[in-house]
């Protein structure tokens, strides 16, 4: 008889410090976009890790339950940076600048994944095998050079989709426990700096449009 391969996905850093699960992954229960904006392409030029990026500045990010992802090692490794003071929480490995996820707030139940995190694990899965090709592409007026077809629009069916998920894991009490915050004060457990002004100014020329025109 066969046995069913497990939905449970290892992974880790680069460096293999931090380690950690994702549960139940799955096609049916995640969400995977290419995201373009020119913040997912400044998080990762402030990590030094642009190489992450495809060749029009797109984040392949998996979207999950904050409940489902879990680390079990290298957790006073994990800190975050915000682009601006009202930004995302953009979490990063600090031993090997492996980025972890991208989250709002408890309030929003999602960590957005840049899929490295993932192939970086011992015996990887194809990404495509465990969580079924992006679903299409957003944000793509800050795409370098040609915006990729269909990522420029609002994709109504993929925001329909990221909207039941996000819903979904609200209702089913899937914020919690979370990766990254603290249930009972609703604050982030890890340390979380900033960029100044002048920080965010000095990558936005690397970022977008502007950065194929140089």
């Amino acid at each position: 008889m066969r046995v069913p391969m497990s939905r449970d996905v290892e992974l880790q850093c680069r460096c293999g410090k931090l380690h950690g699960w994702l549960r139940d992954a799955a096609p049916d229960t995640v969400n995977r976009v290419v995201c373009y904006c020119d913040d997912c392409q400044a998080f990762l030029h402030h990590l030094g890790r642009a190489e992450l990026l495809d060749e029009h500045g797109g984040s392949d990010i998996v979207q999950v339950a904050p409940s489902t992802l879990s680390f079990d090692r290298g957790l006073e490794l994990v800190t975050a940076v915000r682009l601006t003071p009202e930004g995302l929480y953009r979490w990063y490995a600090s031993c090997c600048k492996t980025p972890l996820g991208n989250t709002v707030s408890p309030r929003l139940p999602f960590v957005g994944i840049v899929t490295e995190l993932f192939q970086q694990a011992p015996n990887a899965r194809p990404c495509d095998e465990v969580f079924g090709a992006p679903r299409g592409g957003i944000l793509g007026k800050f795409a370098i050079g040609e915006p990729p077809p269909g990522s420029v629009k609002p994709d109504m069916r993929l925001l329909a989709r990221t909207i039941r998920k996000v819903l979904g894991w609200k209702l089913r009490g899937k914020t919690w426990p979370h990766p990254f915050f603290d249930r009972a004060s609703g604050k982030p457990k890890y340390p979380v700096t900033v960029l100044s002004t002048a920080e965010r100014d000095a990558l936005r020329s690397l970022c977008g449009p502007r950065a194929a025109r140089a």
